[in-house]
């Protein structure tokens, strides 16, 4: 088993149109179901708070590798998440676009940091094989 680094924790009662609260309080938030993509305004859903965690991740590993590479990068990271439904068992799945806009390189740059930042990710680890991941770079 690989060395612990962090475990933190979420509780959510009432699921999908319940609640959920992180180990230190800091999300504290009540959830809903969207209703195609209308999103009730005073409510989050597992898919932004994923799509949160994701892009927030994959910018840090977007920034490692660019210093690795010795370049300093202005980054943008939106993480874009799709409820999709799912042939094979009528249920649901997700899909991901992660939207990355880079300056400071040029686009070719911009995309090799890109990939590499997708092979190390966490999210994208976990997520590899599992779920459908587009990438989308732009240069500023």
């Amino acid at each position: 088993m690989s060395e612990k680094i962090l475990t933190t924790k979420a509780t959510v009662q009432g699921g999908r149109e319940g609640h959920v609260k992180s180990d230190n309080g800091v999300i504290d938030l009540d959830l809903s179901m969207p209703k195609g993509n209308d999103l009730p305004g005073d409510a989050t859903n597992p898919e932004q708070l994923f799509a949160a965690g994701y892009a927030a991740c994959f910018d840090g590993a977007l920034n490692l590798m660019a210093s690795k590479a010795g370049k300093e990068i202005d980054s943008n990271l939106t993480g874009e998440v799709s409820l999709l439904k799912d042939s094979s068992d009528d249920g649901f799945k997700l899909a991901v676009t992660l939207h990355a806009e880079v300056g400071g390189v040029s686009q070719e740059e911009a995309e090799d940091l890109v990939h590499k930042a997708h092979e190390f990710c966490p999210y994208s680890k976990a997520t590899r094989g599992n779920i459908d991941v587009d990438l989308v770079v732009k240069t500023k």
